[in-house]
């Protein structure tokens, strides 16, 4: 087990998504503050590999392969987290893919696999981890939506859809398991340099880049220390039901 001291010490950690992008630098971020990591992704070889690396670099990282939309999988999860470490502290949802298609024209598939990997396994996961949480008598539950839930996007309905549904899922649960001790909040990023901001033709232009505020994307490694304050004491100790907005000033609350 890691032994590194930071804000994070011997905090266990899940972290969906884990693979690449955000999930990855969050990995990096949190391995370096002394978190105890269990990392979920269905791109099994870049997740091993990314635990490898960070137990090379003498942090704790185990994992769980696999579609946390699936509910075994994500109680496995969960369960494995708690056998390896005895406590769960942080579980941050960050699973997620993207598909680009007028409404008209829109599948029920990709509508369908969306919802499931955007929103239902934020659900799954987050019910999985309460019993955990509650029992311990603090947590900290940190979803990754999206700016495009607070302004919307033509040709992104689904995603749009399933991003606002994690935002106003959070506000929910922040309030139900805020006697708990446990804090429940959003990440929204904007335009981040990840695979998945082309994938399915969502293509920012040289002059999308140009009208954002501050005239760049983001990268992985700027979005994951908003994880890591809302993850930590003090720092988000007072955060609940909040959404948080890396996003180069595309939305302004």
């Amino acid at each position: 087990m890691s032994v590194r001291e930071g804000r994070l010490h011997s905090k266990a950690a899940i972290i969906t998504g884990a693979a690449r992008g955000i999930g990855a630098a969050t990995a990096r971020l949190f391995a370096d503050e002394g978190a105890l990591l269990c990392l979920n992704d269905k791109a099994e070889k870049p997740l091993l590999a990314l635990a490898a690396e960070l137990r090379d670099a003498g942090g704790a990282a185990i994992t769980v392969p696999g579609d946390v939309s699936d509910p075994q999988i994500a109680s496995q999860l969960v369960k494995t987290c708690i056998e390896a470490y005895d406590r769960l502290d942080i579980l941050v949802n960050n699973a997620g893919v993207i598909y680009h298609s007028a409404v008209a024209e829109l599948g029920i598939e990709e509508w369908d696999a969306t919802l499931a990997t955007d929103l239902t396994a934020t659900f799954l996961c987050t019910r999985a981890a309460i019993p955990q949480m509650v029992a311990q008598k603090a947590g900290r539950i940190i979803n990754v939506s999206s700016q495009l839930a607070l302004r919307g996007a033509p040709g992104f309905a689904a995603y749009c859809a399933a991003k606002a549904g994690v935002v106003g899922f959070s506000k929910a649960v922040a309030r139900e398991l805020a006697p708990h001790a446990i804090t429940v909040n959003c990440v929204a990023p904007g335009p981040v340099d990840t695979d998945m901001l082309l994938q399915g033709g969502n293509n920012w232009s040289e002059d999308d880049i140009n009208q954002l505020p501050l005239r760049r994307i983001g990268r992985p490694e700027e979005v994951a220390p908003t994880v890591l304050f809302l993850a930590s004491d003090p720092d988000g100790n007072l955060f609940t039901g909040q959404t948080l907005g890396p996003n180069s000033g595309d939305v302004m609350p």
